[in-house]
């Protein structure tokens, strides 16, 4: 019985999968597919119930404090759940969360927000400054451009590189917050601290204008 379950839970991912491909404009099958890693999302729906909750039954997060996940590389989300387990990252709320949460059920909850569409932003937030960090950065304060690592419009490089996330069309509030722990060295959990060195070097101005303008992507 349990074998026949495990089937007709791969038979219907695969489905999601397919229509997902069709549905999502720009994103081919084997690259959504990337994306979800080794998770099933099926199962995954209904495992992150609680999730929901906070960051949205698709992953959009009404929150301006609360990260959307629709779209987010599983890698990355899986990545982020064991360093909340670790206590590499500090959250009285996820840090609770994460501990009840084992491997299966981590790999499925990632695949299933990974398998949405991808968070998309208004096209507010424009702004020059901002727009120049993003594609250029800054070689003279030794600031890469946001694209080097986090891809085309923030929305994700490689998705079996967990260390960069899609960032373009995240919540503001969210963005400004974590580079400003970033910079004071409250979050650590960067490969190398490598986003701490970059935070360190952005102005409050600099902060809230690339938050503004990822947010709008």
């Amino acid at each position: 019985m349990i074998r026949i379950q495990d089937r007709i839970l791969v038979c219907l991912a695969t489905i999601a999968l397919l229509a997902a491909a069709t549905a999502y404009a720009g994103e081919t099958a084997d690259e959504i597919k990337q994306r979800i890693g080794s998770g099933n999302p099926v199962a995954g729906k209904t495992m992150s119930s609680l999730c929901q909750g906070c960051h949205g039954e698709l992953g959009v997060s009404l929150d301006e404090l609360i990260p959307s996940l629709a779209g987010q590389y599983a890698s990355y989300i899986s990545t982020q759940l064991r360093s909340y387990q670790s206590g590499a990252r500090t959250h009285q709320i996820m840090n609770a969360m994460a501990m009840t949460i084992n491997d299966v059920e981590l790999a499925n909850i990632a695949a299933f927000f990974a398998s949405q569409k991808k968070m998309q932003g208004n096209g507010s937030g424009d702004n020059p400054v901002a727009k120049n960090l993003f594609l250029k950065g800054d070689a003279k304060r030794g600031i890469p451009s946001c694209t080097s690592c986090h891809g085309t419009n923030g929305k994700g490089k490689a998705p079996n590189i967990p260390t960069y996330p899609v960032i373009g069309g995240q919540h503001k509030g969210y963005l400004s917050g974590q580079l400003t722990h970033l910079r004071n060295s409250e979050r650590s959990d960067s490969q190398g601290g490598v986003m701490n060195k970059i935070a360190k070097s952005l102005t409050n101005a600099e902060i809230e204008a690339l938050s503004a303008y990822l947010s709008g992507l």
